[in-house]
């Protein structure tokens, strides 16, 4: 009720939420302006951090954690403190439009809601802004250089996360034709976090399934699990558990019920996206008497 309550003050507010969606590594902070310029946008949410006018208001960057799960952790807003501390500052400052950053419209989605902010209303897409080419220059400089880009100056990050910084980049920004032609210049911070040398860490495919078994097994435990497959994909996990179902059980509610609960719970205590649970009945058991 609280939440419900907390968005329809957004709404009344006229707060209107953006997101700009695309994999790790294609260039979506380092586009992050463009799009904020284009929609009049005041506030931005990347990476567990809430910016403005290129400057670090609230929160903790995922790019200080040491591990690649706890980036996600924290780019989630998964932390009760660190998620007071941004809903906080969102409720002090004085704007109408919020761009949120994202590896996936879930994603985005999550952060809304952890965040108490509306459902966005527009999603672009980084393939919407930027070309073939450049997303994989950037691909490739992420894989390659393992640099990550913070959109606000480096001083902020220097300020914030000296261990971090790694370079900074300038952009000339271009606007208005002839006599009304004008230039401003953004800088944007280059770092390479700590879990970006060490390499990606993932869950295995054992510990995933048992964890699935798990949740499964504490909300429907009259079920029985037949076989469970996890496929790791760069945007998410897609998982498909077989089940046997008792005679009699009210299947629609029950299944949907049971995958909302495994999903929420495999990502609040992992970090990781699940783009896709499938839940499949293998039979139908009958009931003992």
């Amino acid at each position: 009720m609280i939440r419900f309550l907390g968005k329809i003050i957004w709404r009344f507010r006229g707060i209107r939420v953006f997101a700009l969606v695309g994999k790790s590594g294609t260039g979506k902070s380092f586009r992050a302006k463009l799009i904020m310029q284009k929609y009049s946008i005041d506030l931005l949410i990347d990476d567990g951090l809430l910016i403005r006018d290129q400057k670090i208001i609230a929160g903790k960057s995922a790019k200080r954690e040491k591990a690649y799960l706890a980036a996600v952790k924290t780019a989630l807003f998964t932390d009760k403190e660190h998620r007071r501390a941004v809903r906080h500052a969102l409720e002090r400052e004085n704007f109408k439009r919020v761009l949120i950053i994202g590896t996936s419209e879930r994603m985005v989605y999550k952060i809304a809601e952890a965040l108490k902010l509306p459902t966005p209303s527009r999603i672009v897409r980084i393939e919407d802004i930027a070309t073939a080419d450049e997303i994989g220059t950037a691909i490739n400089y992420r894989r390659v250089q393992g640099s990550h880009v913070i959109p606000v100056p480096s001083i902020e990050v220097r300020r914030n996360y000296p261990r971090t910084m790694a370079d900074s980049v300038r952009i000339l920004w271009r606007k208005g034709m002839g006599l009304f032609r004008q230039q401003e210049i953004y800088e944007k911070s280059v770092v390479r976090p700590d879990f970006s040398s060490k390499g990606r860490v993932t869950i295995s495919e054992a510990a995933l399934s048992q964890m699935i078994m798990h949740c499964i097994d504490e909300y429907a435990p009259e079920t029985s699990i037949r076989k469970v497959q996890v496929k790791n994909e760069p945007t998410g996990y897609r998982i498909t558990v077989f089940l046997d179902v008792p005679f009699g059980s009210p299947l629609a509610v029950t299944l949907h019920n049971m995958q909302s609960y495994t999903i929420e719970n495999i990502e609040k205590f992992t970090g990781i996206i699940i783009k896709e649970l499938n839940i499949i009945v293998s039979n139908v058991t009958e009931t003992p008497e």
